[in-house]
C-alpha cells in the first residue's frame, strides 16, 4: 500500500467524524496507577498524575481503567464508573484537563476472569467456566445471557456518566485479557450459544456495547476501542483481529487503539511478514478511522517511526510515568529521555504519589531500590 504523507509527532490531528481536532498525536495512554479511593472514587493523587501530562502538552490523556460494575473492580486502588457517587470528583477531574486544552477519555472496562475473588466477594465470571487463579474454587463461571446483558447495561450507564462528568469520550478495553477479550478469544470463549463460536458471536458482546452506548451518548462523544492484536494464551489471532477492525470501520467509532506492547516486533500469526502489527493492520484496509499504536516507543524516532508505519496517533505510557512533558519535547527530532531505572525522587518530581510508586517498584528495573530487572 501506498501510504499518504506522514506526519510529524508534534502535528495537529482531525478525528473524522466529529472534526474535533487534537494539538499533537502524543497519546497517553491507559496505565495502572492504584492511587484511587476503595468505594472508586478518583483520588486528588490520580487527578493530578493525570493532569500534570496534560500539562505537559498531551493532547489525549486517558484514564486508567476503570471499572463499569461495582464486581468488576481487578485490583486495589482502581477508580470506578459504577455509581453516580463518582460523578463529582470526575467532573474535578475533566475540568482540570480541559484547562490545558487536552482532550480526555476514560477507558471503560470489567476484569472478568482476572477480578479476584478476594476482591469482590464472589466468583469471578467470564465468557466460560475457565481455570482460574483468583477464585476460591479455582475456576470461573460462565455468564448468563442476564448477566451479559447486564454488563451492557453496566458499560452504557457507565458510558453516561462520562459524558455527563464532561469527558470527551470513552475507549473501551478490549485488551490485554480483560473480560471483552476474554469474550474476543477461542480459548477463553468456549459457548455455543450467539455469544460465542465464530468472529461474529465471540464479537457480539463487543458490538452490542458499542451500539447500546453510540444510542445513549451525544454524536460529539468520541467511542473507541483498545484491542491485542495478538494474544495467543487467550486465542487471539492477527487473522481474527483483521477482520474484527473491519467489523469496528463500519460501526464508524472514531479510533481502535492497537495495544502491541512492542509496536515494532513483527507478528506471530504471520512470521514470515517482515511487517510489523501496525503496518499489517493499517494495509489491510483504507478508510480506516483514527488509529492509536502503542507499545515500547520512547524517543522521538520511535514516535515517528509509528507514525510512518500508518498510525495516526502515538500512545505511550512508560515514558510518560518519569517524563511528564515527553509531549511538549518530540518536537526536537533528537529527542531521547532517559531509561530506566529512575530515583524515588525523580517519580515525585513527576508527581507519582508514594502508592503509585511503591507500585512501580514491582516492575523490574523501573526504580532505584525496587525489583531487579533482567542484567
Amino acid at each position: 500500500m501506498i501510504r499518504s504523507k506522514v506526519s510529524s509527532p508534534s502535528d495537529s490531528y482531525m478525528f473524522k467524524r466529529l472534526k474535533v481536532e487534537v494539538p499533537n498525536r502524543a497519546v497517553l495512554a491507559a496505565m495502572t496507577n492504584k492511587q484511587s479511593h476503595d468505594n472508586g472514587i478518583i483520588s486528588d493523587e490520580e487527578i493530578e498524575w493525570l493532569s500534570r501530562r496534560a500539562e505537559g502538552g498531551f493532547g489525549i490523556i486517558t484514564t486508567a481503567a476503570t471499572n463499569v460494575s461495582l464486581k468488576g473492580k481487578a485490583w486495589e486502588g482502581e477508580f470506578g464508573v459504577y455509581d453516580d457517587i463518582h460523578i463529582p470528583s470526575l467532573k474535578k477531574l475533566t475540568s482540570v484537563i480541559h484547562l490545558n486544552k487536552s482532550l480526555i477519555l476514560a477507558q471503560l472496562f470489567h476484569g472478568g476472569i482476572r477480578c479476584p475473588q478476594k476482591l469482590n466477594g464472589v466468583t469471578p465470571l467470564s465468557a466460560s467456566k475457565l481455570s482460574c487463579n483468583e477464585s476460591d474454587t479455582g475456576y470461573s463461571r460462565e455468564a448468563t445471557d442476564e448477566e451479559i446483558v447486564g454488563i451492557i447495561k453496566d458499560f452504557t450507564s457507565a458510558a453516561i456518566r462520562c459524558s455527563e462528568s464532561g469527558f470527551d469520550g470513552i475507549e473501551l478495553h478490549g485488551a490485554h485479557g480483560y473480560l471483552i477479550s476474554q469474550f474476543l478469544g477461542t480459548k477463553t470463549n468456549l459457548r455455543k450459544d450467539s455469544w460465542g463460536g465464530n468472529l461474529k458471536g465471540r464479537s457480539r458482546f463487543l458490538v452490542e456495547i458499542i451500539n447500546s452506548i453510540k444510542k445513549n451518548v451525544p454524536e460529539s462523544f468520541i467511542v473507541g476501542v483498545r484491542i491485542s492484536p495478538e494474544i495467543d494464551s487467550i486465542g487471539i489471532n492477527l487473522n481474527d483481529s483483521i477482520d474484527l477492525v473491519r467489523a469496528l470501520k463500519n460501526m464508524d467509532i472514531d479510533f481502535i487503539h492497537l495495544s502491541c506492547w512492542d509496536s515494532f516486533s513483527t507478528s506471530k500469526t504471520f512470521p514470515d511478514d517482515a511487517r510489523t502489527l501496525t503496518e499489517i493492520v493499517t494495509d489491510s484496509y483504507s478508510d480506516l478511522p483514527a488509529i492509536i499504536s502503542t507499545g515500547g516507543v520512547w524517543s522521538s524516532v520511535d514516535a515517528q517511526n509509528l507514525l510512518n508505519q500508518g498510525a495516526n496517533l502515538v500512545g505511550v505510557a512508560r515514558v510518560a510515568i518519569a517524563h511528564p512533558d515527553w509531549a511538549k519535547k518530540i518536537s526536537n527530532k533528537n529527542y531521547k529521555p532517559k531509561k530506566p531505572p529512575f530515583t524515588t525522587e525523580h517519580l515525585e518530581q513527576a508527581k507519582l504519589s508514594s502508592s503509585f510508586i511503591d507500585y512501580m517498584k514491582n516492575w523490574p528495573g523501573f526504580v532505584v531500590g525496587g525489583k531487579k530487572g533482567a542484567d
